[in-house]
């Protein structure tokens, strides 16, 4: 049986390689104006835009902010994921 705790464990999953491939997608020229790459930033972009407000490039080009909001990403799921045992299990 499949509960809750696997489902919301499996949508950290799909936003976790959502990230990754939309920083991947800047390193090609014009594949953020795909339709892909409208529809990841629509996704992405609000929750790294909070990271970015604080975090600024390194040297200007640089920008390490994607790295520190997979690493939130990660606390943020292990952090749910032990509520929801406590709650389900």
């Amino acid at each position: 049986m499949y509960s809750i705790y696997g489902y919301v464990d499996t949508l950290f999953d799909v936003y976790y390689y959502m990230l990754i491939a939309y920083v991947l997608l800047s390193w090609l020229p014009s594949a953020r104006e795909s339709f892909i790459g409208e529809i990841l930033g629509k996704l992405c972009e609000p929750y790294l835009s909070i990271f970015r407000r604080f975090i600024p490039p390194i040297g200007g080009m640089i920008d390490i902010s994607p790295i520190v909001a997979l690493i939130a990403l990660h606390f943020v799921r292990m952090g749910i994921m032990t509520l929801l045992s406590f709650i389900i299990r």
